[in-house]
């Protein structure tokens, strides 16, 4: 794939460019290309209407004897796409554009129409003013009257125009000078009256807090810029922390007398049973003999009791 784009090509050493057969073709010779319309143009046969731009294959031949400056004009043949009817037409070098030859009439050309026409009245003044010296005064003052009138006529419009205007430049500097000052003024009114509010919002605060502090005691902030270093909590006295008290406490209060804590044991009444009143004096003798110890031990713990709550409202 790649050797076929390669632009140069090996020559051997015995090449030799003489030896190449000369082809040998007519100077008239026609080519086949791909173009479009140059310019709108209408069938003289059928009428019908070429647009620019349509595409045509056209057969392409150089002129013969007809050149400019050297370069040379080229003549196309096309068929009309309706009546195939053939339409010929050429370059034109010196006016950079084409010019039509046969079988179809250009439209839409009236400026080059006009062009055309200005300049062979121009060819024909330069004709007569070659030969005829009174022709040149005559056109030289023609063309300083002409140019005069112009002049005049200009010069009455921007008149008219000042008139009508009737714009006093000094009155509009004015206006525009009192409109500003105008918005200057409103907005250095509107500054002060944001900044009256702001201060009576900041008095209002000061009042409210001023008031507040007459009602309530100040409390004592910890301020924590004068906060010690991280480690000086270790450092404490252990006797200076108090207790902590328990939620129970704080709510329902410490039970530290005995009166108290002996309240809270409530004796169950039993009914007496008949059947069992033998029984019950036979081991009346061992039954108190076993209920001392646990009576005393009862009494030990509540004596416990009270101590402990001592110790703790003595502290």
């Amino acid at each position: 794939m790649s050797e076929r784009k390669v632009l140069n090509k090996y020559y051997p050493p015995d090449f030799d460019p003489a030896k190449i057969p000369k082809l040998r073709l007519p100077r008239d010779r026609q080519y086949v290309v791909r173009l479009m319309a140059p310019f709108n143009m209408r069938c003289r046969t059928c009428g019908e209407y070429i647009y620019k731009g349509k595409k045509f294959n056209a057969r392409k031949e150089t002129v013969r004897n007809e050149a400019y400056l050297g370069l040379p004009i080229f003549r196309f043949y096309i068929k009309c796409p309706r009546c195939l009817a053939e339409i010929t037409f050429k370059t034109d070098p010196q006016n950079t554009d084409y010019a039509m030859e046969h079988g179809a009439t250009r439209n839409f050309q009236a400026q080059k129409l006009l062009e055309e026409e200005e300049k062979r009245m121009q060819k024909e003044r330069e004709e007569e003013e070659l030969n005829n010296p009174m022709k040149v005064l005559e056109n030289r003052t023609k063309d300083s009257k002409l140019e005069m009138e112009v002049l005049e006529n200009l010069q009455e419009l921007k008149e008219l125009n000042q008139r009508q205007a009737n714009v006093d430049f000094e009155a509009m500097l004015k206006q525009h000078k009192e409109v500003d000052e105008e918005q200057r003024r409103k907005e250095q009114e509107e500054d002060e009256q944001e900044m009256k509010a702001m201060l009576e919002q900041a008095q209002n605060r000061l009042l409210l807090v001023d008031s507040d502090s007459d009602e309530e005691p100040t409390k004592h902030c910890p301020n924590l810029t004068t906060q010690t270093k991280p480690t000086d909590i270790l450092q404490e006295d252990p006797q200076s922390k108090r207790p902590r008290m328990e939620s129970w406490e704080s709510s329902r209060g410490k039970l530290s007398t005995r009166a108290q804590l002996a309240g809270l044991v409530a004796r169950r009444k039993e009914k007496a049973d008949p059947a069992l009143d033998e029984g019950m004096e036979t081991r009346g003798a061992t039954a108190t003999a076993g209920s001392l110890p646990a009576a005393a031990a009862a009494m030990s713990s509540l004596g416990l009791l009270g101590a402990y709550s001592a110790s703790e409202d003595s502290d």
